[in-house]
C-alpha cells in the first residue's frame, strides 16, 4: 500500500504557482540574468555590458548626467568635448593653445599688498619676454619688448594725443630732446640756446652768436671782437670793442674803419671810390653848389692848399703849397705860393688882380 501511494505521488501533475507581485525578496536571488529589468529608479535597456560594479569602483563607458554632487576627484585625464562653465577655477598649471574668449577683464590680485611682477610672460627657448607691473616710487607697466602701434594710432594721456606717427602733441610744453631731424615752422618761447653757440635772452630780447651777453640786438662775437647791430632812432652797426672794422669783398678789405675812427677806402691803386652827390669833409652839411666842401686845408698830389687873409707866419710848409686869399681886392693878389720849404717857408704873392 505504501508503494502504491509513492507511485501515485510521483505520477501526479504538479503546477508551479505564479508568485504574486512584489512577493520575491532580493535575498532569494543569486546571480543570473534578469531581462527587461525595471524599477521605480532604474530602467535597463542595455544589450551589452555597459556598467561594471566592483569593490570601491564603477566602470562605465559613458555618463549622461545633469549634475555631479559632492567633491569628485578625477584621476587621469579629463577630456571635455563641448563647453565647460566654471564658477571658480583653481589650477596649478595651465597649458592652452586655444582661443580664449572673455566677457570680463583679466584680473591680477595683489599679494602681500603689491601687484609688482604680475602681468603677461612669454617663455621662449632662449629668453623670457614680459609685460608686467613694476613698483618703485610709482607704478608703471614694464616690457622687455618694443611697443609697436599702428600708424593711425597715438599715445594718449587723459584722452589727449601726446605722440602720433608724425606729430608731437600740442600739450607737450617741456622736453629734453637732444637730437631732431628737419624742423619746420619752429616757434620758441623764453630763452634759447643752440649748441652753446647761439643765445637768445628773453629779458633783453637780444640774440648773440658766440656770446650769451650780447651788447646789441644782434651780436656776433669771438674772443677778440664783437660786431653788433642795434636798430633805433639812430641805428648802429659795427664793433663794440676797440678792434678795427673791415668791410671786405672777395676776401679783400675794401673799407677799413680803425679803432680810433680812421677810415681807409680801397687797398691798391686800382681801387676806385665814387661819390654820387656832394662830399663834405669836416662839415655837417656839404655845400649844395659844390661837389666837395671842406672845413680845412686840402692836399692834392702832395701840394697843400688852404685859405687865409695873408701868407703863413708859422707852421711847416713845402715848396708849391698855396694859400688862397680869402679877401681878394683890386690890385691885390689871388694868393701866396711857397717857393722854399721851411717853417713857415718863403712865400711869394701870385696872380695880381687888375684895378
Amino acid at each position: 500500500m505504501l508503494g502504491t501511494a509513492i507511485s501515485n505521488l510521483a505520477n501526479q501533475d504538479v503546477s508551479i504557482p505564479e508568485p504574486a507581485d512584489r512577493s520575491i525578496s532580493g535575498n532569494k536571488i543569486n546571480g543570473g540574468m534578469i531581462t527587461n529589468f525595471r524599477s521605480a529608479g532604474i530602467q535597463d535597456n542595455a544589450k551589452i555590458t555597459s556598467l561594471l560594479v566592483e569593490d570601491n569602483s564603477i566602470t562605465v563607458d559613458a555618463i549622461d548626467t545633469k549634475r555631479l554632487k559632492g567633491n569628485p576627484t578625477v584621476e587621469g585625464n579629463l577630456n571635455v568635448q563641448g563647453e565647460l562653465t566654471v564658477t571658480n577655477l583653481h589650477v596649478n598649471k595651465l597649458s592652452a593653445d586655444v582661443r580664449n574668449e572673455r566677457t570680463s577683464s583679466l584680473e591680477f590680485r595683489a599679494e602681500n599688498g603689491t601687484i609688482a611682477g604680475k602681468g603677461l610672460i612669454w617663455v621662449n627657448s632662449d629668453k623670457t619676454d614680459q609685460l608686467i607691473v613694476r613698483e618703485n616710487q610709482n607704478k608703471r607697466l614694464w616690457s622687455t619688448m618694443n611697443i609697436d602701434l599702428h600708424q593711425d594710432q597715438s599715445y594718449m594721456i587723459d584722452n589727449v594725443q601726446i605722440l602720433s606717427f608724425d606729430t608731437l602733441g600740442a600739450s607737450v610744453k617741456s622736453s629734453s630732446l637732444t637730437k631732431l631731424g628737419v624742423v619746420k615752422n619752429l616757434r620758441t618761447s623764453g630763452n634759447l640756446c643752440i649748441d652753446d653757440a647761439i643765445f637768445y635772452t628773453d629779458e633783453s630780447e637780444r640774440l648773440g652768436i658766440g656770446t650769451d651777453q650780447p651788447n646789441g640786438l644782434l651780436s656776433v662775437a669771438n674772443e677778440d671782437n664783437e660786431i653788433i647791430l642795434e636798430p633805433g632812432l639812430v641805428a648802429k652797426l659795427g664793433t663794440f670793442n676797440t678792434g678795427d672794422l673791415d668791410i671786405i669783398t672777395d676776401n679783400t678789405t675794401r673799407i677799413k674803419v680803425g679803432a680810433t675812427g680812421n677810415i681807409s677806402l680801397g687797398t691798391n691803386n686800382e681801387a676806385m671810390v665814387t661819390v654820387k652827390g656832394k662830399l663834405g669833409v669836416g662839415v655837417n652839411n656839404p655845400s649844395t653848389d659844390a661837389s666837395v666842401t671842406t672845413a680845412g686845408p686840402i692836399r692834392m698830389q702832395g701840394k697843400k692848399m688852404e685859405v687865409s687873409s695873408s701868407a703863413p707866419v708859422s707852421g711847416t710848409y713845402r715848396k708849391g703849397d698855396i694859400v688862397w686869399n680869402d679877401n681878394p681886392q683890386p690890385t691885390g693878389y689871388v694868393g701866396w705860393i711857397c717857393v722854399r720849404d721851411g717853417n713857415p717857408g718863403n712865400w711869394k704873392p701870385f696872380g695880381q688882380i687888375s684895378k
